[in-house]
């Protein structure tokens, strides 16, 4: 094994370690559709299938906000004082 190899096998992360990455300090966006939402959010209302929906996820994908616009899934993760990312 040479160098390189070995410090990329030193360096690697556990899947727990990854989901954590970020843990507190950003917040994922992702439009979602009514079916995805009900599944993260089981106390939303069964209305939602005719509006644009936007998730604030945790870092390790914990749903964290509903969103009926991306402009204000950001503004609640800035309220939060979490960095916003968009996933696509």
């Amino acid at each position: 094994m040479n160098q390189m190899e070995d410090d990329e096998i030193q360096t690697m992360m556990s899947p727990k370690e990854l989901a954590l990455l970020g843990e507190g300090e950003v917040a994922y966006i992702k439009q979602v559709d009514s079916d995805s939402a009900e599944l993260l959010f089981p106390a939303i209302d069964d209305s939602l299938e005719a509006i644009d929906l936007y998730a604030v996820l945790g870092a390790d994908g914990t749903p964290l906000a509903l969103a009926h616009s991306r402009s204000a899934a950001i503004a609640n993760a800035i309220e939060n004082d979490l960095v916003p990312l968009s996933v696509h």
